[in-house]
């Protein structure tokens, strides 16, 4: 059974009485059918015109959970974003930013999922809805691990919500896969860093992906950053002990410690490339 309902009230109905497979932009959906078909409803969002479109609030700034990829690319969001703008362009091809949405890439939960390291690196939030009621949770508390999250079944990602304080932040992504595009990352690492006026750091966010069963905060490193100037020799600090939290696997694309290493290289390289955006 195939369900395509025109509003957000029909297809939390929908939910709260026929449990479905959700589908979005459906490029991680489909390509994942490596055995039966897809048993059960299906329902389908992307009508749902509640769910698209990029705004503002006094707080936050709000992405709607069916807006596509290139539709955030084309929005003009502030230089905070300029890491999750790099990350877009990433995902896929063109053709796939186009069809894939914010909301699916998040509900995917994949390891690899380059718009979730880079939301993360914004204190990205998610609004989920359902018949009865909303509630709001940290998108690191959101997903829980490869493939899983703390969706209900009867909930929909309706909402990504960014902080205005990153507005202004020196953002940066970087991605090292096997080849320039289409391909699964073997690391990827976003950082945002807010720089007062005397250019030190007054907050950093780093995350990183590919390296755990899902993107991580480096929350060690991010303290130790605090108050030090936007400085290259800053770099200097940053030793492999702050890359604890990860556990990166071995597995066709690398070796759990090429990718341990990679990820020492790629943070230092995005906290320098945000530091030549601040001097």
């Amino acid at each position: 059974m195939f369900l395509r309902p025109g509003t957000l009230d029909e297809a939390l109905q929908t939910l709260a009485h026929t449990p479905a497979t959700v589908l979005s932009g459906g490029t991680d959906l489909f390509p994942g059918f490596t055995g039966p078909q897809l048993q059960g409803p299906v329902l389908d969002l992307s009508a749902v015109r509640e769910l698209k479109g990029i705004r503002s609030s006094p707080d936050f700034f709000l992405i709607g959970a069916g807006s596509t990829w290139t539709e955030l690319l084309a929005f003009p969001l502030p230089r905070g974003f300029d890491g999750l703008r790099a990350a877009a362009r990433e995902i896929g091809s063109i053709q796939i930013q186009n069809q894939a949405t914010v909301g699916g890439n998040i509900c995917n939960a994949s390891p690899a999922a380059d718009g979730v390291a880079a939301l993360l690196a914004l204190d990205a939030e998610v609004v989920l809805a359902s018949y009865s009621g909303r509630r709001t949770l940290p998108l690191s508390d959101f997903i829980l691990g490869n493939r899983k999250t703390a969706r209900r079944p009867d909930e929909i990602l309706t909402v990504i919500r960014v902080p205005r304080r990153w507005q202004t932040a020196a953002s940066s992504f970087q991605k090292l896969g096997a080849r320039r595009y289409l391909v699964i990352s073997i690391v990827m690492v976003a950082a945002n860093l807010r720089i007062d006026r005397s250019h030190r750091i007054e907050e950093a966010a780093i995350a990183v992906g590919s390296c755990s069963p899902k993107a991580v905060r480096l929350s060690q490193l991010e303290r130790l950053l605090a108050g030090k100037a936007a400085d290259p020799e800053v770099l200097a600090l940053v030793t492999s002990d702050h890359f604890a939290p990860l556990s990166p696997i071995d597995d066709i694309r690398a070796t759990a410690a090429y990718r341990l290493e990679a990820a020492q290289v790629l943070v230092r390289r995005v906290l320098a490339d945000g530091f030549t955006k601040v001097l």
